[in-house]
């Protein structure tokens, strides 16, 4: 078990080298992408990695407060799931109404990698190989349909 300081280090590093392995890898459109805290330009819609000690998920959350909006959001993206499936090569999970970890709900549409802890170091390759591709193709999915979204 860790002291919280030393969980802290581990996840720091581990994003730390995360962001060097991607940082030469250019976006759908050429351009330099920080895909740790990628920007969709779409205030309430955002692309998530998360790992921990069981697992890694990789996300796009829509967090927007009204419940309508959001939803409508969550619609469109659905009606663009077949070009999603396409781009991403497979199936995600699509949740319309979810908890987030602060009680709020969200939409969101993710796929889940188990049985990696982010806390074992020689998990790290896996994790990374499960982030970087579907982190590159929500970025292509995103370039395809962003403007058909707002």
């Amino acid at each position: 078990m860790y002291t919280r300081q030393e969980a802290s280090l581990i996840r720091k590093k581990f994003w730390t080298s995360f962001s060097l392995y991607m940082q030469p890898i250019r976006g759908a459109e050429g351009d330099t992408v920080n895909w740790l805290n990628y920007k969709t330009g779409i205030r309430h819609i955002y692309f998530r990695m998360d790992a921990d000690n069981t697992e890694a998920t990789i996300a796009i959350e829509l967090t927007h407060i009204d419940p309508l909006l959001r939803l409508h959001y969550f619609e469109q993206l659905q009606g663009m799931k077949t070009v999603f499936t396409e781009v991403t090569g497979e199936d995600w999970e699509w949740q319309p109404a979810k908890e987030d970890e602060h009680g709020n709900l969200i939409s969101r549409i993710s796929k889940t990698l188990k049985g990696v802890t982010i806390f074992r170091e020689a998990d790290w390759p896996a994790i990374i190989s499960f982030f970087k591709p579907r982190m590159i193709a929500l970025d292509n999915f995103w370039g395809l349909v962003k403007d058909a979204v707002e």
